[in-house]
This record gives structure tokens, sequence and C-alpha cells, in this order.
């Protein structure tokens, strides 16, 4: 098989973070893909990953880190858990739209409040019912790159203090600063913004939810071994329940060292310029429209254009040039193209994607 020198600007899995082939050979050197969960060395790499994730994110001390296998099960997890009746759901996309459907599968009632795709929410535009537990919010909707502002998000905590708040930030993180007093739990995947290969969900929560799963559990089943209480009773002496994603777990800790090295101001002043550079291209190209209207609504990380051509005729032509770009998500797969910004996308990157498209597409 060829070797595929492409940069892919794939909303995930997406471009690999620079190091993490370094880190493939150490993990195989250092025989990382044997070892035991159960062992020292496993515990050294879990709380790396967690510590490093705290320094990174500004993580308060009543934060915890769990592992999962994607921010699908997280979702489940959320519910299983932390909800005994009723949740809340800003839904203004497909992935959002399915979390909300999680709840009625799982025997829960989910209550939406709903607005077209490439839309998103401000606090004042969500009537939230007070009686419901916990209120689910998208940072950053992947499939239609409509964001949440996390001023909007702050706003939703002071007009409901007991209900818990779930925020997805999926395709975000660690780009937002969030106030995390304002929230009670966050989680994203590895396979975006992170640039690890697919296969770990990271599942953050507060005090609130884990007293809230206590209790849940004292009254009904919350699952098995991936409940609050099995998952922490490991995490606290750095150890999972089951058989883990050891090999991209260390990845994580080492790629994680690497952004704190840079630190996360810089990574978000990158991030800034090079979505400012795809959407000024895109407002001026003859064949790509800017997909959300509002400004304020606009992702920095996931950058969706309604688009003239095919995205495989697209895709055609930046191969020459080796890059790809991502499809439109569902319905709109051969309408729009989604352009990831992450932080392994430097800006070396993002400015020979915008020249391409501006001399190749127009």
């Amino acid at each position: 098989m060829a070797k595929d020198n492409k940069i892919y600007f794939t909303p995930g899995p997406s471009e690999l973070y620079p190091t993490v082939a370094t880190y493939m050979a150490e993990a195989l050197d250092r025989k990382i893909l044997t070892i035991s969960h159960r062992s020292k060395a496993f515990q050294e790499i879990y709380a790396h990953a967690t510590q490093g994730l705290k320094q990174l994110l500004n993580l308060p001390d009543n934060y915890q880190i769990l592992f999962l296998s994607s921010a699908t099960e997280t979702w489940e997890r959320i519910l299983q858990n932390c909800v005994t009746s009723t949740s809340f759901h800003a839904v203004n996309g497909s992935f959002s739209k399915r979390f909300y459907e999680f709840s009625g599968e799982l025997g829960l009632t989910g209550i939406k409040a709903e607005v077209p795709f490439g839309e998103s929410f401000t606090a004042n535009s969500l009537t939230i019912p007070a009686e419901v537990e916990a209120i689910c919010l998208t940072h950053n909707e992947t499939s239609s790159g409509a964001s949440m502002p996390v001023s909007e998000i702050n706003k939703v905590r002071a007009k409901h203090k007991d209900a818990l708040i779930f925020v997805d930030a999926v395709s975000s993180l660690p780009f937002p600063e969030f106030d995390y007093s304002k929230i009670d739990s966050v989680f994203f995947s590895v396979q975006k913004c992170f640039g690890l290969p697919a296969g770990l969900g990271v599942w953050i929560l507060n005090e609130r939810c884990i007293e809230k799963a206590k209790a849940k559990a004292a009254k009904h089943s919350t699952g098995t071994y991936h409940t609050v209480d099995s998952m922490l009773s490991k995490a606290i002496v750095n150890q999972t329940p089951e058989t883990p994603n050891v090999l991209n777990i260390f990845l994580l800790s080492k790629v994680v060292e690497d952004m704190n090295k840079i630190g996360a101001k810089v990574l978000r002043e990158s991030t800034e310029r090079k979505a400012k550079l795809i959407y000024d291209y895109l407002e001026t190209s003859s064949n790509f429209e800017i997909f959300v209207q509002d400004e304020t609504q606009r992702s920095k990380t996931t950058i969706v254009a309604n688009t003239k051509l095919s995205p495989s005729e697209v895709n055609k032509t930046l191969a020459p040039f080796d890059m790809a770009v991502g499809s439109g998500y569902g319905n709109y797969k051969e309408k729009q193209i989604r352009i990831a910004n992450f932080p392994a996308h430097s800006e070396v990157h993002v400015e020979k994607l915008v020249s391409t498209l501006k001399t190749q597409i127009g």
C-alpha cells in the first residue's frame, strides 16, 4: 500500500497530532501494549494523563476524570447514572439529537428544545422546566458547525442552580475556556482536537454528579461495570474497572504533555487565527458559502460550508496537494464540506489549504 501523505482536515477521525508517531514507536519499544492494567506502570500512565488534563483544562480539585470507550458511551453513562426521571436536551444537530433519543431508549423522559440545523442557542432562547434533573448542552455540534458560546452556557447556570449541567465538547476541547463553577460535567473524544486514534472517551464530572449517581444507585440499577461508583473506585488508584485502551491513554498523556508545554492560551489564540483565515476565505469564495449565519455561533474548530461542488470533487482537486476535507453530515453529505481546525493542524497547514482552495477552486 502506498504511503499516505495527506493532511486530513476531516472532523474526526482527523489529522494525528505531529508527535503521535514518535509516541507510538515509544509505546512499542516500552511494550506499553502488553502491560497489565493493574500494574504500577499503567497506574503511572493513568496518573500522568489525568494530571496533565487537569493542568491543560484548569480543572478545579472537585472534578474527576474517567476513561470510557467513546463520547457516545458517555451519553448513556450520564443518563443511566445521573438521571432518575427527566433530562432536558438542547438539540441543534445530529449528535445532540441522538443524545436526546438515548433518554427515551433508556426509559427516561427526555424534553427537548430544537432549532434548525445550522443554528444554536442562547440562554434566553431556552425554556427549561423546573423539574428537569439534567440539562444537556452542546458546545460544538460537529454535524452542523454551530456552537453555543461559553458565555451563554454560563448564563444557563444562573437560571437553573439545582439541575446538573452536562456539556458536549467532543469536537472543541481544549479550545473553549469553560468556567467549571457554572457546569457540572464535560466530555470529549480523543480523535478530534487531541489528534489521536479513535477509541477513547473522556468524561469529566464534579461531586454533584457523583452524589446524584450514588443517590440513584441506592434505589435503582445504574448499570454494571461502568457505573460511576465502579469507575471512581478504580480511578482513585489510577485504574479502570475493565481492560482499557491502554495505548490511547498513554498517547493522550504524551500529547497533553506537549500541549501543556505550548499552553492552553497559545493553543486558543492559534485556533482563533486559523479559523479567521478559513472563514475569511469562505466569505469571498465563489463556490463555497458559510453555513452558520450567526457569526457568534460559528464553530472555531469545525467549520461548515455549503458547496456548489460535490465534496468528492473538492477532495479530488485537493488530492495532488496532499490534503482532504470532510463531507457534510447526514442529509447534507453531498451539499456541504466540513473543515476541521484542530491543534494538529498547524497555521502553515491552514494557510496551504486556504491558498490551494483559492487558486484551484475559487
